[in-house]
């Protein structure tokens, strides 16, 4: 299957390009995190580098060690800024259709403010 191309229109891309506003939790020159507008848990926090990646894959490939230092840093940052760096919190990145992505942006779900469930449903 060929990699998801990039859709300057999708959601993600609106809100760094200030056409569609969100609850900003942290920004920095390669990164911004924001507060999901369905969240999955007490904590849910996304977080976006703001250069047009599709997904992980194209990420680690195509970006600069600086966005990907800045991205890794983002996530520890808003982590402790959302007061779930101490318990436990959850990283999810979607990728692709088998792995559910719904937007063709990379964008990392931190999870937390209470104890979560399986990350996938027990085979049967």
């Amino acid at each position: 299957m060929a990699p998801i191309p990039y859709d300057d229109q999708n959601i993600f891309a609106k809100i760094l390009r200030g056409e569609i506003p969100c609850n900003k939790v942290d920004e920095c020159p390669h990164t911004i995190s924001f507060h999901d507008i369905q969240p999955q848990a007490p904590v849910h926090i996304l977080v976006i580098p703001k250069g047009a990646y599709t997904d992980m894959a194209d990420f680690s490939a195509n970006a600069t060690m600086e966005e990907q230092a800045a991205f890794i840093a983002a996530l520890g940052r808003v982590a402790k800024l959302a007061g779930v760096e101490e318990e436990g919190f959850r990283l999810i990145a979607n990728t692709g259709f088998n792995g559910r992505q719904d937007v063709p942006h990379l964008h990392v779900h931190i999870l937390g403010g209470t104890r979560l469930g399986a990350m996938v449903p027990a085979p049967r």
